[in-house]
């Protein structure tokens, strides 16, 4: 007996706790007190929705007490397609006591679209400072100048849904102090006057299409880098000094290839002289045997030759050459 007793009062426990969970009677009661007109069925509702009754009450709470008009179901449906609602909420009513124009729709579709509402709407109120890395560029004396920016931006809520970030401030703030250094005739007056980069980058609206507004960009340090024209110019130089020597290898190479087709001539002319020369004993031989060449001719011819070797030995001591026997 005492056992099913216990059983029973366990049984209505646990009946109770699960009415409770359904039936969150608590909240409601906060609720009324809050003056927030919310239905016992309608938060019943919203657990079988898989809806937190405590967010979305609290959330109605606070809007309410701050005089921002919402609803329940405009709340579930925010929650539902997976946004923030009490940042929303927290958005809502820091822009509310800026001044900011800002409305339930907007600020919703800030949040789902990947975007921190509640701190665009404080960047609104307090603009933040972005730095720069460092931006090198080269003057048109060849003086590289690296500078160094802090940009002061604002946000911009009417373009946070589908404007650029950061990234693109800072590539575009970039790209002007390239611009400004690159159209300076010195270096020297850019260190002079480095305010003048910050003037020239202002007057390109760089913020255009961007979610935020450039309020100021001020120039935190320039530095001095290399010679880059100097540098530029011995490159240059040593290159021109690659091709004029890769053109002397090349008429040197020609020259050689001339000379060797030269001594080629050379040796085939010498070829055909010894060829020739083979051939003036058998010629001979067939004047002889026709009785086209006497015996004295012979000689004479002979004696001839070694006059020739003579005067050619007499001109030229140093070269050595064989004699011929004279009669």
């Amino acid at each position: 007996m005492e056992i099913s007793v216990i059983l029973l009062i366990a049984g209505a426990i646990i009946l109770l706790m699960i009415f409770l969970y359904f039936v969150p009677i608590s909240l409601w009661i906060t609720a009324q007190f809050s003056n927030v007109r919310v239905g016992l069925l309608e938060l019943v509702f919203m657990r079988i929705r898989k809806v937190p009754p405590s967010l979305i009450v609290n959330s109605m709470i606070n809007a309410t007490k701050a005089g921002i008009a919402v609803t329940t179901s405009e709340l579930e449906t925010h929650f539902l397609a997976g946004g923030n609602v009490p940042t929303v909420i927290k958005a809502l009513i820091s822009a509310d006591k800026a001044n900011i124009p800002l409305s339930f729709k907007q600020a919703t579709a800030i949040d789902l679209a990947g975007r921190n509402v509640f701190e665009a709407v404080t960047t609104s109120v307090n603009p933040k400072v972005i730095n720069t890395p460092n931006v090198a560029a080269v003057a048109q004396d060849g003086i590289q100048l690296i500078a160094k920016a802090r940009v002061t931006v604002r946000a911009n809520i009417m373009q946070l849904v589908g404007g650029a970030g950061e990234e693109t401030i800072l590539a575009r703030v970039g790209e002007g102090i390239v611009t400004s250094i690159g159209s300076s005739i010195s270096h020297k007056a850019v260190l002079e006057n480095p305010d003048m980069i910050s003037k020239l980058v202002l007057q390109k609206g760089l913020d255009a299409g961007t979610a935020y507004e450039i309020l100021s960009i001020d120039i935190a340090d320039v530095d001095v880098g290399e010679n880059i024209g100097a540098k530029l110019q011995i490159d240059q130089a040593n290159a021109d000094l690659k091709v004029a020597e890769a053109k002397a290898e090349e008429r040197r190479a020609m020259a050689v290839a001339v000379e060797q087709e030269m001594k080629a001539k050379a040796q085939e002319a010498r070829a055909s002289v010894i060829a020739a020369e083979v051939e003036i004993p058998q010629a001979i031989a067939a004047a002889f045997r026709s009785g086209n060449l006497g015996i004295m001719d012979y000689y004479k011819m002979q004696n001839i030759q070694s006059d020739t070797d003579m005067r050619n030995s007499i001109a030229n001591p140093n070269q050595g050459g064989p004699t011929r026997p004279t009669s």
